[in-house]
């Protein structure tokens, strides 16, 4: 047999667990792993390994066990062991493989998270049963992640709802997102030079970044059943981001059966607006929709975004033809069966296909083409191209 690599091992050794030393050592001569390696063999066995108890024997003890000290310790050693995004994949199989979800009831437990979108979705589930000493911990975490989401999104949504909505005007602001390629193109055509095979402008054109107040309504309504969790913790920091731009008219609707409005909140902190939500129960999406109309004042200026999976448990023919009606009035309508970083969704394709008919899109959106989304939609772009480029894109 060829030479055995024997750092390649140990990794191997790390991935199968204890009950795999046995045979890896037979096979391949001793893996003993080093003391880190050892560090992270334990906090892994605490998630993944089948056994509950040590045997004496020297073999690693998985369990996490219900001491909030041990818990600490076993989340502050994933975070020196692992990367960001592995911590927070161990995370949610501790709360979904080893009932971790009680623990973050305890504030001392809940500081040593690594904050993140699916964490959020589960604080948000537990609203009504977080005890009061951890509530500031709990919503420490909350606001940690609306500030990560912020941090990627509000500029670029910024930029793309204020040069949708100003391509008519100049500015002298210079601005490599808001050049109008084709006006500055064309004023300069004079300016072209056959030796370098382009042209040098004299001037460049820049769209005004002016804003003008409430030119379009936008109404934002999510589904807070249990599934869309990770989508309404985006749609959420998404209508606040909405409502701090002058130019649009901002209301944030969140419903199961029944129906919340959280405008108001959104507009002020969108930590509360989360906090506002209570996910799972039931679906009314056409009791929603019903609410939301009394929001559209002047249709041709209002973009309507429902963030549901489409399971409706209400009136599904009332649905459909309402939203029609909406249609037909001028509103600018699109479903975003997801709005998150995660794979394909499940959602009911029946009643997709019926919305697709009237012009409606239905499609997944990752958070980082929203801004995209966004701008298409308020240029006037056809919807269901739109949809279709941006499905593309998220599978490449």
């Amino acid at each position: 047999m060829p030479p055995v690599d024997q750092e390649q091992l140990r990794r191997w050794r790390l991935i199968l667990g204890t009950s795999a030393q046995e045979a890896l050592s037979q096979t391949c001569g001793e893996c003993g792993l080093t003391p880190e390696q050892n560090e992270m063999d334990l906090a892994l066995a605490a998630i993944y390994d089948e056994s509950t108890e040590s045997s004496g024997s020297g073999t690693r003890q998985a369990g996490l066990g219900g001491s909030s000290p041990r818990l600490a310790k076993w989340l502050g050693d994933i975070r020196t062991y692992f990367k960001e995004d592995v911590v927070s994949v161990i995370q949610q199989d501790a709360i979904e493989r080893k009932g971790l979800t009680q623990l973050l009831l305890e504030p001392e437990t809940l500081k040593n998270v690594q904050p993140n979108v699916q964490l959020v979705g589960t604080l948000m589930s537990l609203r009504g049963h977080i005890p009061e000493k951890t509530k500031d911990t709990a919503r420490q975490v909350v606001q940690a992640v609306v500030d990560q989401i912020k941090l990627v999104l509000e500029q670029k949504i910024r930029q793309a709802v204020l040069g949708a909505l100003n391509r008519k005007e100049h500015s002298p602001l210079p601005n490599a997102s808001s050049i109008d390629w084709k006006w500055t193109i064309g004023r300069n055509l004079k300016n072209y030079q056959p030796s370098l095979g382009t042209i040098v402008p004299e001037r460049v054109y820049f769209y005004s970044r002016s804003q003008k107040t409430n030119n379009w309504t936008v109404i934002v309504d999510m589904d807070q059943s249990g599934s869309m969790a990770d989508s309404v913790v985006y749609g959420a920091v998404t209508g606040a981001i909405f409502a701090s731009l002058p130019a649009l008219k901002t209301h944030v609707v969140a419903f199961d059966t029944e129906v919340v409005d959280l405008t108001e909140s959104c507009g002020d902190d969108p930590v509360d607006m989360l906090f506002g939500v209570q996910l799972g129960g039931g679906t009314d999406i056409n009791k929603s929709v019903a609410y939301c109309e009394k929001f559209i004042t002047e249709p041709s200026k209002t973009l309507f975004i429902m963030i549901t999976d489409l399971f409706e448990g209400g009136n599904q023919a009332q649905l459909v033809r309402r939203l029609g009606e909406m249609v037909a009035s001028g509103v600018r309508c699109m479903c975003l069966l997801a709005l998150s970083d995660n794979g394909k969704p499940s959602y009911d394709e029946n009643l997709a296909r019926k919305l697709a008919a009237l012009g409606i899109p239905c499609f997944a959106c990752t958070p980082n083409r929203l801004p995209e989304m966004l701008e298409g939609a308020l240029r006037g772009m056809d919807l269901q191209e739109l949809a279709k480029r941006i499905a593309t894109s998220r599978r490449d």
